[in-house]
């Protein structure tokens, strides 16, 4: 049996991992662009690699990923959160869960996770190919012919496809597997840049930048006529007029919002359109777990005690300060007027504002988006093993599939999960 993986990412490295645990006999060729193993992993988590969730109930988890859930059911099963934890540890990685539940090494070096791979890859069966460019893949009626620009074509029994998306494309993540998928006869579904974060139409957001909230809800439902919404049905998953909500931290940068709670409504806004002509509506609530007339009896609260501060003082003691100078100023009220100056309406104003705090984006932030959105059609591929439904014998794992998760571990995790069944599956199916 002889495969050849294409892609040393970490659907690729754990196919490769799992295939050779499977069948130590078979002869495993990784074809890697780049001139190591795990660009992108090593990266992952700011270089500490996030590895996995810390979260244990495979439903909650499944639930993370905006597309592909319900694809990912069984190889999730098979290779849990709980099993990737275990597997890592049992190849000389300690792992750690932190108060956000997401997994690290405790080295917090991403390194130390490809490095599990290096070793396992000293073995002779397993060939790794550094700077390789494969140029093309050609179904033959025993096998596959691999074409790879540095050296002559090679025949091979199986193809597990891992090439990933398009996000990080410095890492070598350029969308090639596409162009070989439907080479082989797969779709793909529509693409779009996820987790990224959002630049907004509001310019006075860079007096704000740096500013962080642990805790807000942020929403967003785009204002659609009927005509436009049967267009955009044709466009992506997500484009509707659905509500779209997330509740998390995030931060204010030079150019509109960043942070996880961020990230997540990007990924679930992934396929709506945005732009300074039709800027997407967001909502930000400063008090998620707080209803209105909560927030608005804190507002006098402080306005009655503190009477003869500024008004920006006042709410300061709510919010950031800066932050509370701009709610005022959206309140239309003025921010160095005594508190004592606010009446019952203007108090109203702002704590309907802090329910609702709105800005307009009009773009994602170019080239910084950690995964992609979209990919090859998951009713293409069998779930049960990754093994396409349309060229027998090809396998495809990670993210060049139309799965994509919220940042906590969750693209990794579907990676290792997605990798490990496509390799067990391509060396025990005959």
């Amino acid at each position: 049996m002889k495969i050849a993986i294409i892609g040393g990412g970490a659907a690729g490295t754990m196919a490769a991992a799992a295939a050779h645990e499977t069948d130590p006999q078979a002869e495993i060729i990784i074809l890697e662009k780049n001139d190591g193993l795990g660009k992108k992993v090593i990266i992952s988590g700011g270089g500490r690699c996030n590895l996995t969730t810390g979260i244990k109930d495979i439903k909650t988890v499944l639930t993370k990923y905006p597309r592909g859930g319900k694809f990912l059911t069984k190889a999730m099963h098979r290779f849990s959160p709980e099993s990737v934890w275990a597997w890592f540890e049992s190849h000389g990685v300690p792992l750690k869960v932190e108060k956000d539940l997401r997994v690290f090494p405790v080295s917090n070096d991403g390194k130390d996770v490809v490095g599990v791979f290096g070793k396992i890859f000293r073995d002779p069966k397993i060939n790794v190919r550094f700077k390789v460019q494969v140029m093309g893949i050609k179904k033959e009626p025993d096998g596959f012919e691999i074409l790879v620009k540095e050296g002559k074509p090679f025949s091979v029994d199986k193809v597990i496809l891992t090439t990933g998306g398009q996000a990080y494309r410095q890492t070598g993540s350029t969308g090639d597997g596409y162009a070989f998928a439907q080479s082989l006869g797969h779709s793909l579904t529509p693409l779009a840049p996820s987790l990224s974060a959002l630049f907004t139409r509001e310019k006075w957001v860079a007096d704000l930048a740096g500013v962080s909230i642990e805790r807000a809800g942020l929403a967003c439902r785009p204002e659609r006529s009927g005509a436009e919404l049967k267009d955009l049905s044709k466009k992506g998953p997500s484009a509707s007029s659905e509500r779209h909500s997330v509740v998390g931290p995030f931060i204010f940068t030079h150019k509109g919002i960043s942070g996880p709670a961020v990230f997540a409504l990007s990924s679930l806004i992934a396929f709506e359109p945005i732009s300074s002509d039709d800027p997407l509506p967001v909502s930000i609530d400063f008090f998620p777990d707080r209803k209105l007339p909560e927030v608005l009896e804190s507002v006098w609260f402080h306005l009655d005690k503190y009477p003869k501060k500024s008004l920006t003082n006042v709410i300061g003691a709510l919010l950031p300060k800066s932050l509370a100078f701009r709610v005022c100023l959206s309140a239309g009220l003025d921010p160095e007027s005594p508190a004592s100056a606010c009446n019952k309406k203007g108090a109203e104003r702002l704590a309907q504002i802090m329910k609702g705090f709105m800005l307009h984006t009009i773009s994602r932030s170019p080239g910084e988006e950690f995964v992609t959105a979209g990919g090859v059609d998951l009713k293409e591929v069998d779930p049960s093993t990754m093994e396409s439904k349309i060229c027998p014998g090809l396998y495809l794992a990670g993210e060049i599939l139309d799965i994509d998760g919220f940042t906590g571990g969750f693209n990794l995790q579907s990676a290792w999960a997605t990798g490990r069944l496509a390799g067990e599956s391509a060396v025990s199916i005959h």
